[in-house]
């Protein structure tokens, strides 16, 4: 999940009116009720460090949580299966109802259903803690609880994106999208091995954790002191017409378009690599630990790449950036095909991982500099939903490729998908240094 903005020094453009650069409207930003002052600029950087901290401690805690839901229901006598349709019904119940918490929340009730959503995802997760205490927890309730809590998360989601337009001035944002990227990238590092630490030790306890961890994002939404609302004027459209405003923003823009193929495609590659490394791994008769330090090793390069993406981009211009990690991601995948052990996993992962925040921050910036402050939520829940989608069919299809073809199909695979997207990406890098 994630957190509010705060109020926001004034912007020198306004939303409909063009940059000269680009021809693409900038954003407008909300207006400070203290203006473009000094003190204006403190609230800015205050309400984005609590933006920040929701962000990471509610990564921390749902990675604490999500690495052992499947241990749990194992250790509850359930069936893989079982484990696994839980995991595609909450998967596919935040990509159903993410898009439509955005309409709200782009029309003003953005902190409302950050606040809420925050609460009853903590609600939801405490319940699962205190009857698995209890020796009360049973299957429904579990699978109710979990689609509860994913309900809640993807609408707190699908509120909170945009936020970073509110709260920080224009020329702050690349790195505020590169401090929340690093924040992401942490968590995958420290979350799963805390969670699975606190699961030896209580089964309870990572539950609890995550309970804790939404009522942590409560308490910093609450805290923000800007309303969080773009200034736009009512719209009268029903909420499937303006459901489908993102989707048609996206259509008539070339450059969220070059963001939504880029994000999707690398993020189906990326969860096809993972899983492929598992059953890979598994299949050599690797155990959990060298299958960790490989998760380890990339979460950490991923960190790395989130961390330098602001100042690699300013010295190598936008456009160079996309173009020129594009294509070295390919050779790099290929090279996934020949791997044998979990060191080769995990240099050629930890590469992978290390570049891939470079662009994906880059467009992630541009596209908050291009949309307008009153569609960033549906913007955000169109980009999501194409790439939540292909990482949920990038694990069908690595099992599909493991039983019936070699384990390099997957990574040729990827590679060619990635030499087809890196010569799209050259066509229409320029759209991405023009909207710099």
């Amino acid at each position: 999940m994630a957190s509010s903005k705060g109020e926001v020094v004034e912007s020198c453009t306004q939303a409909g009116a063009a940059d000269p650069r680009d021809g693409l409207p900038r954003p407008r930003l909300l207006r400070g009720r203290r203006g473009a002052s000094g003190s204006g600029r403190d609230q800015s950087a205050r309400d984005f460090r609590l933006f920040w901290w929701a962000n990471a401690v509610d990564a921390l805690g749902t990675q604490a949580s999500g690495v052992v839901l499947p241990l749990l229901l194992l250790g509850l006598g359930h069936s893989p299966r079982t484990a696994g349709l839980v995991a595609g019904l909450s998967l596919a119940a935040g990509l159903l109802l993410g898009p439509l918490a955005a309409v709200p929340a782009d029309r003003g009730a953005r902190k409302t259903i950050m606040f809420w959503s925050a609460v009853v995802a903590a609600l939801a997760m405490g319940s699962v803690a205190v009857t698995l205490l209890a020796g009360h927890l049973t299957l429904p309730h579990l699978v109710a609880a979990v689609l509860v809590e994913r309900f809640a998360t993807a609408c707190h989601d699908a509120a909170s994106r945009g936020t970073v337009a509110l709260v920080c001035p224009p020329d702050d944002q690349p790195r505020a999208v590169a401090r929340l990227a690093a924040a992401d990238q942490g968590s995958l590092i420290l979350g799963p091995a805390l969670g699975g630490a606190a699961y030896q030790l209580f089964r309870a306890l990572p539950f609890a954790a995550d309970a804790l961890s939404y009522a942590v994002v409560a308490g910093c939404v609450r805290a923000m002191r800007t309303d969080l609302k773009a200034a736009a004027a009512p719209s009268g459209e029903g909420l499937w017409r303006a459901t489908a405003a993102g989707l048609h923003l996206v259509r008539r823009r070339p450059l969220l378009r070059l963001v939504l193929t880029w994000i999707a495609l690398v993020n189906g590659v990326a969860a096809m690599l993972y899983y492929s490394a598992v059953f890979v791994l598994e299949r050599s008769g690797s155990g959990a630990l060298p299958l960790g330090l490989v998760l380890a090793v990339t979460g950490a390069a991923g960190l790395a790449g989130s961390l330098a993406a602001p100042k690699i981009a300013v010295r190598l211009g936008a456009s160079r950036t996309l173009t020129t990690v594009t294509w070295l991601l390919a050779p790099l995948t290929a090279a996934l095909a020949l791997a044998d052990g979990p060191w080769a996993y995990g240099v050629l992962l930890g590469a992978i991982g290390l570049l891939v925040p470079l662009p994906a921050v880059v467009l992630q910036t541009r596209a908050l500099l291009t949309t307008e402050p009153e569609l960033q939520a549906r913007v955000g829940a169109v980009i999501a939903t194409a790439s939540g989608a292909t990482a949920a069919l990038a694990p069908v299809l690595a099992g599909l490729f493991a039983g019936r073809l070699n384990s390099a199909a997957p990574a040729l695979g990827c590679a060619a998908l990635l030499v087809l997207l890196a010569a799209h990406t050259t066509r229409r890098a320029a759209l991405a240094e023009a909207a710099a």
